[in-house]
């Protein structure tokens, strides 16, 4: 089989690996048919990720397998999967958990302890697991990371269920759920602060502001129903619920001084540059500050309900539609959202 591999900044190529084989009872092999980048792989594919820059502690270098978001086609399973069957369509969690530890049982599930620190697709942090821009990949816990696709969704509109999509649902949902009504700020580059402006909006926020540099992802985020700014001055108590989706510590720091009192601020940017917070501030408004990895798993299904439910257009945020040979040529090249579709054979 091929597998995608990141070779060196802006640059990407095919390379020949051995097909995945089945190593236990309770695992698959899955085939993608719609896969796309994360936002992280733009900072991946310009070189930000990796251990020469001299502020990465974590960084990564090539080669390695990319990719971590996709909705794939189930081809082999081993006799112990029980949730799944060979042709069923899939959503592929980006990170590798077994469901059965206790931080998976407590939906932990990207800090697994049954797998090294940091297991995932797309990146050989947590060893080596592959890539979902790969013709085949192995499942190592299959009824447990495997979500199966509601009929009716479509595949493309949902590649990103993996990751973005879903994290998406969970940095504002569940906040919206204990604050109806609340006034929300996003504050991003990319696709997740899109999605984050249709579920918003969808779940009853009653202000919904999107501040982005790029004129056409504001343009999505006025069609979501939210207002837009080109650039954010910090609005003093402005906002109940913020979302920043940037890496950006400066911009971070804008973000949480536009909090109501004890507002709560959602992190989701990869910093991989320093800076600092207006810690000062963010005590005397008292602030709810959360940075992490995402535990996507534990909330895929509420994501694709939400998905399913007719009351968010995912497939709005997906820019370009290019054929699975066109991904050594296309990924590099800077796009919102591209999904990649292969052939389902």
């Amino acid at each position: 089989m091929r597998e995608l591999t990141y070779v060196a900044r802006r640059t990407v190529e095919w390379r020949e690996a051995p097909d995945p084989k089945l190593q236990a009872d309770g695992e698959a092999i899955v085939a993608p048919v719609a896969a796309t980048s994360c936002d992280v792989d733009s900072s991946i594919l310009a070189g930000h990720a990796t251990r020469r820059q001299p502020h990465i502690k974590h960084g990564i270098d090539p080669p390695f397998a990319l990719g971590h978001e996709c909705v794939g086609r189930v081809v082999e399973t081993g006799d112990a999967v029980t949730v799944v069957v060979p042709g069923d369509l899939v959503v592929v969690p980006w990170s590798i958990n077994c469901g059965a530890c206790e931080r998976c049982r407590a939906g932990l599930t990207a800090h697994c302890t049954a797998v090294p620190y940091m297991a995932m697709y797309g990146a050989p942090i947590g060893g080596s697991w592959g890539g979902l821009f790969s013709d085949l990949v192995r499942v190592p816990y299959a009824d447990a990371m495997l979500v199966p696709l509601p009929a009716g969704l479509d595949p493309v509109a949902m590649a990103s269920a993996s990751d973005n999509w879903s994290l998406a649902w969970r940095l504002v949902a569940p906040h919206l759920e204990a604050r109806p009504g609340a006034r929300v700020l996003v504050v991003a580059r990319g696709s997740i602060g899109l999605y984050v402006c249709d579920i918003a909006r969808s779940l009853g926020a009653s202000e919904v502001l999107y501040v982005d540099p790029d004129p056409e992802h504001r343009t999505l985020a006025r069609a979501f129903g939210a207002a837009t700014a080109e650039t954010l001055d910090p609005i003093r108590q402005g906002y109940d619920i913020a979302v920043e989706a940037t890496g950006r510590v400066d911009q971070l720091a804008l973000v949480v001084k536009s909090l109501t009192p004890e507002g709560i601020c959602e992190s989701a940017g990869n910093h991989f540059r320093p800076g600092e917070l207006p810690l000062l501030d963010m005590y005397l408004n008292g602030v709810t500050l959360r940075i992490a990895r995402d535990n996507v798993r534990a909330h895929i299904p509420d994501a694709l309900e939400l998905a399913a439910s007719g009351k968010v257009a995912p497939e709005k945020v997906v820019s370009h539609v290019i054929d699975w040979e066109d991904l050594p040529t296309a990924l590099p090249e800077k796009h919102l959202k591209p999904v990649f579709v292969r052939a389902d054979d």
